[in-house]
């Protein structure tokens, strides 16, 4: 029996060894040109042309057909898919499933919505890797992800909203004063799937033992924690010290965003997905 693991490419999970996967791309579009989150965007290339434009810049989800293309010949899948909250990327992910199965009599396929983005999907990844090589029946893992997704979150520090303000969704007066204060944006993703905004901290080190406290909040006591950062590398290390100062047996992984995670975090921007519960 042949199993795949397949999420969007706003996991940034591009490789998952000893497990079968695959990832559908989103797009980017920025001034009438297309980058697409897959291996081989030039990350630079797209982040200086984000910066360079002074047009709003759009993002297509993955189609139908990007997402049967990732499911392959598999009997069962496992896929995971971008907030239905600010993507159609979910609903193209149930459409391809229900085609799947038609064309495929005796194939299973499960779509969860993520409610998230990044590294939350991350942990979902993981997860689903973990419960098949456990060698779990379809349903079993399905069921068990179902209850993972409850102890997962999302939080996020942002140094610049310059996109979000391009696009309509942030004043640009108020882009520019964040800017100018050293204002970092921190947040959540809520449980209806949308980013939202908790606490507008002055400089790096106040929106680190923010986040930090938040995650508590939530109830994280130490659990996997995947952090994923867009050109700031030290962030990463300066939570990662907060973290195991606090909880030192936590088990922590840094790394970069990948195109579209880029695209939402921005240079200086930093994701954190993390297990609550035990």
């Amino acid at each position: 029996m042949k199993r795949v693991i397949v999420a969007d490419s706003s996991s940034n999970v591009r490789t998952l060894p000893g497990v079968a996967y695959a990832f559908a791309p989103l797009t980017v579009r920025v001034d009438g040109v297309d980058y697409v989150d897959n291996e081989s965007l030039d990350k630079q290339a797209f982040l200086d042309a984000l910066e360079k434009t002074k047009d709003a810049s759009t993002t297509s989800c993955p189609n139908i057909q990007d997402w049967l293309h990732a499911f392959g010949d598999a009997d069962e899948v496992f896929a995971v898919a971008l907030t239905s909250g600010i993507s159609g990327g979910y609903n193209a992910a149930v459409n391809a499933a229900e085609h799947y199965q038609e064309s495929n009599p005796g194939a299973k396929v499960f779509v969860l919505d993520s409610k998230s983005t990044g590294p939350e999907l991350e942990l979902i990844v993981e997860k689903y890797a973990q419960l098949i090589e456990e060698n779990l029946s379809f349903e079993h893992i399905v069921s068990a992800i179902q209850e993972y997704l409850k102890r997962t979150h999302l939080m996020f520090a942002l140094k610049k909203v310059d996109n979000f303000a391009k696009n309509g969704r942030v004043n640009p007066l108020v882009a520019k004063l964040a800017s100018a204060l050293n204002i970092r944006i921190v947040g959540q993703a809520s449980d209806q799937g949308e980013l939202q905004v908790l606490h507008k901290s002055r400089g790096e080190k106040n929106a680190l033992n923010q986040i930090l406290t938040n995650m508590m909040e939530c109830g994280f006591a130490g659990g996997r924690t995947i952090l994923r950062h867009t050109q700031n590398l030290a962030a990463a290390q300066k939570l990662e010290m907060l973290i195991k100062e606090r909880f030192p047996e936590c088990h922590i992984t840094i790394g970069e965003n990948e195109g579209l995670c880029s695209y939402y975090a921005e240079p200086g921007g930093l994701l954190v997905g993390f297990e609550t519960g035990a």
